[in-house]
């Protein structure tokens, strides 16, 4: 690098080009500064022209405005010249001077007229010059100042600015070299012959609309379907229309008449024949049929649903779809009680999902449905999708032929109902064999058969109203009435007792170990896998409730053998997945001998009752149950005003589930719970302070009464002046003021909005629980260890979990355990899904199922 110059002369030659730059900057400005009223004009003018503005006037009033914008366009430009001022080369040194420090470029040009002779005063000049030499080099060009809000204060640039831009995007240059041809005469301006047309593709398509005016010659491409609009002005006959692509053959209108409007079925032609006419190659792009294939074979998970993978593809959109299924009769093998002819021939359609967002071009979905209770279950049948776009078009997949997914029932005696279910359902003339396989196999019964007195009598009951039935012919409504109690008797018999759910965890097992021997496919595996989660979810959840009923809930608790070894649900599953990911590996030797220490560790586990006694609850306890009880009755209140939203628009919509049921989980001791269990949650007739959802009367007076037990609570609270208590009471008191405006929305029949409220209160109630728990805990966490390992003794589980299937009151332990959940929550949000694609629902209920599948 070479020594900067302190000589002045070289140092403002290399500043030539700043200086040029700076000086075109301040021309910029002096340009913008007096000619920006002129080009705002200009720009106004052309940008009403190309949005054919002129086309729509007269020729005096066109003739007039070109008057009146040519003198002041004139004006304009006068005015510009006499303001425009062209910078001197001496003013872009000034201004470029101006922005350095301690004025250089004019430091570099003085002279020094004292201490010539003397070689201190001109070293010490030297010195300044070389500073300010230094200096002039870090100079660069001056930014213009190009701002004219002060001269144009209501911004009519921008304004004009904006208008061409319109112009660009919606109007026509084309329109700008109409203007040469405006006739001299007002009357043959409106008399000639002109016109102009438009094309409108369907709107499913998502084209947009064309000018036709724009199009040029030659090949036009357009989609089956487009909607073509042409006028002609002018004398009739001087212009006419004629066109192949409508392939119209009845009331045809004539050539010329003044508006034509058709759409484009076929390609051909289009031309507009007379001065200015045009002529286009019109080709259509045909509207293809949707088309759906099948990704994959049915799969049926442990509890009946059946898994139809499926792909649908349209040009544009699939808009709905089906899946009918049809009996097999010829690959039915027709003996017992399916040799006489079946009732039921019409096929079963199904509405397929569709996806809520998202384009629709090319998706792939699943099927869910379960027809475990239908009367083709496990038969033969065909199954056929069909999907169909939003022209009407339509697309058939390849038929599948397949036994009829459905759950498996693998206690022989339920097995044997369903097989009665389904021959009384087949054909009602098979009553009275029915019948008699009933009495054959409940009369003098071998010990075993019927595990419990219950199932003996409900069998018994069955058998006696279908005898009474039967000789009278079945109605339909009886026959359904048959067909319902015997699939509760199977269900029961299948799941209802700790010794049936222990089979069937062994019995998958045990399928799980042969599949392993006998070198399975790695689908069956995951299959026989997942089967073995869910029984042994099945058997947890039995043995926690027998637990429950047979000693005192505060005490029960589950210990292993010998080492007494206590094991949560947390533990199981991870031993289960290193089961899985041995047999993923091919390491089927160590995924054998881990399969065998999980079932030794199962078949040892042993139900006991807890040796602690029965102490009084703390203060907190006793809050915290207390919210536990709020929470289930907010929960139960809002399941029931969102069956009454589904009943306003859908009265059939609670079909199917428990009479007087009254919420999910909630609304203690009315009818069956929907978690599975078949449990009520606690006794009609407990007044407010319980926790079932206090008195009678409509939604909005027992609203009330939920925000009065909840203050009634908050009076209770402990943890008062602790950061963990302080957080409970204002998340409480959120809750309090979410249960207000529900209570407003319910009074108003608002019911989506009370929904939204009762929700936003349950998540309040949710995390007021959480802060007292923890304040709690700090508690607790200075009285010592002994007591704490006493507390989770007594509230501990069969598997050593908090005591309860959602995890102890204000934590969310438990909440999220297990593929049982994950599976409840697929299968909720698989039904949300199903009902918010349905186009026969009203909107309103529609909307509110959206947000749910927005919201989670």
């Amino acid at each position: 690098m070479g020594t900067p110059t302190t000589d002045p002369d070289r140092v403002l030659k290399r500043l030539a080009l700043v200086l040029a730059l700076t000086r075109l900057g301040m021309v910029a400005e002096s340009l913008g500064r007096s000619f920006w009223p002129l080009w705002s004009l200009a720009f106004s003018v052309l940008a009403a022209v190309m949005l054919g503005v002129h086309e729509t006037l007269g020729l005096e009033v066109i003739w007039t405005l070109a008057v009146v914008l040519g003198a002041g366009a004139l004006a304009l430009l006068v005015r510009g010249i006499r303001r425009f001022h062209m910078p001197t080369a001496q003013e872009a040194f000034d201004r470029l001077d101006t922005t350095l420090p301690g004025r250089p470029l004019h430091a570099l040009r003085d002279q020094s007229v004292v201490g010539a002779t003397d070689a201190g005063t001109q070293a010490l000049w030297q010195a300044h010059q070389a500073r300010m030499a230094e200096t002039a080099g870090t100079a660069r060009p001056v930014q213009p100042d190009l701002r004219l809000q002060r001269l144009d204060p209501f911004g009519l640039r921008h304004i004009a600015l904006l208008a061409l831009a319109v112009s660009l995007l919606f109007g026509s240059a084309a329109r700008v070299a109409s203007l040469g041809e405006l006739q001299t005469s007002g009357a043959g301006a409106v008399a000639g012959p002109s016109w102009e047309g438009w094309i409108e593709p369907p709107a499913y398509t998502g084209k947009p609309a064309l000018y036709l005016a724009d199009q040029p010659e030659g090949p036009l491409m357009l989609p089956q379907g487009s909607r073509v609009l042409v006028r002609l002005y002018g004398e009739v006959g001087a212009l006419t229309l004629s066109e192949t692509v409508s392939g119209r053959t009845e009331d045809v209108p004539s050539a010329a008449a003044p508006e034509q409007d058709f759409s484009v079925t076929q390609s051909g032609a289009l031309s507009i024949e007379g001065p200015n006419g045009r002529s286009w190659d019109v080709a259509m792009i045909p509207d293809k049929a949707p088309q759906v294939i099948l990704t994959g074979v049915p799969e049926v998970s442990g509890r009946g649903e059946m898994s139809l993978p499926f792909s649908a593809s349209d040009d544009y959109e699939v808009v709905q779809g089906s899946a009918t299924i049809s009996l097999d009769l010829d690959a039915l093998p027709r003996r017992y009680g399916l040799k006489l002819a079946p009732e039921m021939t019409d096929p079963l359609t199904v509405a397929l999902p569709m996806p809520i967002t998202g384009d629709r071009d090319s998706f792939e979905e699943v099927l869910i449905e379960d027809f475990s209770d239908h009367v083709w279950a496990h038969l033969p049948v065909r199954i056929a999708l069909n999907v169909e776009d939003a022209k009407g078009l339509s697309g058939q997949s390849a038929v599948l032929e397949t036994a009829l997914p459905a759950r498996r029932f693998f206690d022989p005696l339920a097995a044997a109902v369903i097989e009665m279910r389904r021959d009384l359902l087949w054909n009602r003339d098979n009553a009275g064999r029915v019948a008699q396989l009933m009495r054959a196999v409940s009369h003098r019964p071998e010990e075993g058969i019927f595990d419990s007195e219950t199932s003996y009598l409900r069998f018994r009951m069955i058998l006696r109203r279908l005898e009474n039935m039967a000789p009278y012919g079945l109605t339909d409504v009886q026959r359904d009435e048959l067909a319902e109690a015997l699939w509760d008797l199977a269900m029961m018999l299948e799941e209802g007792d700790l010794g049936d759910a222990l089979e069937r965890m062994e019995r998958a097992r045990d399928r799980l170990a042969e599949a392993m021997k006998n070198g399975a496919s790695d689908e069956e595996i995951a299959r026989l896998m997942q089967e073995l989660r869910e029984a042994t979810q099945d058997y947890l959840r039995e043995l926690a409730r027998r637990n429950m009923e047979d000693g005192d809930p505060s005490e029960g608790q589950q210990q292993l053998s010998d080492n007494m070894m206590q094991m949560n649900q947390d533990d199981l599953q991870r031993m289960m997945d290193r089961i899985q990911e041995l047999m993923e590996q091919g390491r089927m030797a160590e995924a054998m001998q881990a399969l065998e220490e999980f079932q030794r560790m199962m078949e040892n586990m042993r139900v006991t009752q807890g040796g602690g006694g029965e102490g009084e609850q703390s203060p907190g306890q006793q809050a915290m149950e207390g919210l536990a009880e709020t929470l289930r009755d907010q929960q139960g209140l809002s399941d029931e005003a969102f069956r009454e939203l589904q009943e306003q628009f859908n009265p059939d919509a609670n079909t199917g589930q428990s009479q007087g049921n009254q919420g999910y989980s909630g609304g203690d001791g009315r009818g069956q719970a929907h978690d599975g269990t078949g449990q009520g949650s606690g006794q009609e007739g407990q007044d407010g302070q319980s926790g079932q959802t206090p008195g009678e009367g409509t939604l909005a007076d027992r609203q009330q009464a939920l925000r009065q037990q909840l203050e009634n609570l908050q009076g209770q609270m402990p943890g008062r002046g602790t950061p963990e208590g302080d957080a409970a009471a204002e998340a409480l008191g959120d809750a309090g003021e979410a249960m207000d405006r529900a209570e407003d929305a319910l009074r108003g029949n608002d019911l989506p909005g009370a929904i939204d409220e009762q929700a936003q209160a349950m998540e309040a109630l949710r995390e007021g629980m959480r802060n007292l728990g923890e304040a709690m805990a700090e508690q607790q966490q200075g009285q010592g260890q002994q007591g704490n390992e006493q507390a989770r003794g007594n509230s501990a589980d069969p598997l050593g979990r908090s005591r309860g299937s959602r995890g102890p009151a204000g934590t969310e332990e438990g909440l999220l355990q297990g593929e049982d959940v994950y599976r409840e929550a697929r299968e909720l949000l698989d039904e949300i899904r199903r009902r918010a694609g349905e186009a026969d629902r009203p909107e309103l209920e529609r909307n509110y199922l959206k947000r749910l599948l927005d919201r989670f």
